[in-house]
């Protein structure tokens, strides 16, 4: 998945305005302007369209958790300048204060069955004996259960 379709899918899922991803940008202490966003959520075949970077990316992730969860004291996390699926899964994971058994279900409602052992993998050391990488399927199964479960389910199955 491209970090322009994650910040897409995002923006869909949680309703944002682009007023609103302004405002979780400059949580995290990024300055963006309504054309930038408008520009990464344009189709890849669209003359304006701009490739939204790792940093960008990470960035808007931060400033997600910030947006949810409060900004913490002190120093903010620096963002990572190489963002890889299992590093967006886990920004996911503390942004909506998910626990394995609701991130399990998230993608089991998405039609992928995982066991809480490969999950637990994606969110080890990359040099951990049973490090796992995150394929595109997998992040983009979390999103569309993340998008049931927030835009009021595909089938009005109710989560707990």
């Amino acid at each position: 998945m491209t970090n322009n379709d994650v910040l897409r899918r995002l923006r869909y899922i949680l309703d944002l305005t682009d007023s609103m991803m302004i405002a979780v940008f400059r949580q995290a202490d990024l300055e963006v302007d309504r054309e930038q966003i408008s520009n990464w959520l344009k189709r890849d075949d669209d003359p304006d369209y701009q490739n939204c970077n790792d940093k960008q990316l990470a960035m808007f992730l931060n400033g997600l958790i910030n947006h949810k969860r409060g900004k913490k004291e002190g120093e903010q996390p620096k963002p990572e300048t190489r963002l890889t699926n299992n590093i967006v899964l886990k920004k996911l994971k503390i942004a909506f204060n998910l626990k394995s058994e609701d991130m399990l279900e998230i993608i089991d409602y998405a039609g992928l069955a995982l066991s809480k052992h490969e999950l637990s993998a994606f969110f080890r050391k990359p040099d951990h004996k049973h490090y796992r990488e995150c394929k595109d399927q997998v992040l983009r199964n979390f999103l569309q259960g993340l998008q049931a479960k927030y835009r009021q389910g595909l089938n009005n199955k109710s989560f707990t």
